[in-house]
């Protein structure tokens, strides 16, 4: 799951001087589900845009910002794109590519993308995977090192953490706990002595 976040409504704005006819696309997958881009959210937008004084002639909502497949496909979600100037999408960076790349008007976000993350339990999980290209999270039990110790240490915790918190960030888990706890919880404790060479970047 992208993790993405709402922008301010002040920055949505600042983008969209001259922008005529705005229509809306949210996203009916990550950014629904993080509630900041799924149908209410929509509505929401199309009325703090209005109330700002601008021409909102409509919104919708994609199945999938991220996976069209073409410019028909699009329409369909939302007829009256096709009308628009300006389109206001709220779904992670990858979505408004897509969406970019199917029109010829000006696209703007109004969600900044965060990171690879999860939702389990009612919960948003980030910075769970950093997309790195080169999956070894099975050594870790599950707990990515590079995406969730700030310092991306990868054969050991660096001391600093206090009380299962980290240094850096002290609202944040320290990773290398929860790896021990993990990995002590499936048995598998000992892959803890195998060492990571340098990763070339």
């Amino acid at each position: 799951m992208i993790i993405s976040s709402s922008k301010p409504f002040e920055e949505i704005l600042e983008n969209l001087d001259d922008s005529g006819k705005i229509f809306v696309l949210g996203c009916g997958v990550c950014a629904t589900k993080l509630h900041v881009g799924g149908e209410p959210e929509v509505e929401a937008m199309c009325r703090k845009l209005r109330d700002a004084g601008k021409e909102v002639i409509g919104g919708g909502i994609a199945k999938a910002a991220c996976s069209f497949k073409s410019r028909e496909s699009l329409l369909e979600n939302g007829p009256a794109i096709e009308k628009a100037d300006t389109i206001i999408v709220m779904s992670c960076g990858s979505g408004l590519s897509v969406v970019s790349s199917l029109v010829d008007v000006p696209v703007h976000p109004a969600t900044n993308t965060d990171s690879l993350g999860g939702y389990s339990e009612g919960h948003v999980r980030q910075d769970l995977c950093a997309m790195c290209g080169s999956c070894i999270a099975d050594s870790f039990g599950g707990v990515c090192p590079t995406a969730r110790c700030p310092k991306g240490l990868m054969n050991g915790p660096c001391g600093g953490a206090m009380e299962g918190k980290c240094e850096v960030d002290p609202d944040r888990e320290c990773a290398w706990e929860l790896i021990y706890l993990r990995l002590k919880e499936i048995g598998r404790l000992d892959l803890l002595e195998r060492i990571f060479e340098p990763k070339e970047y």
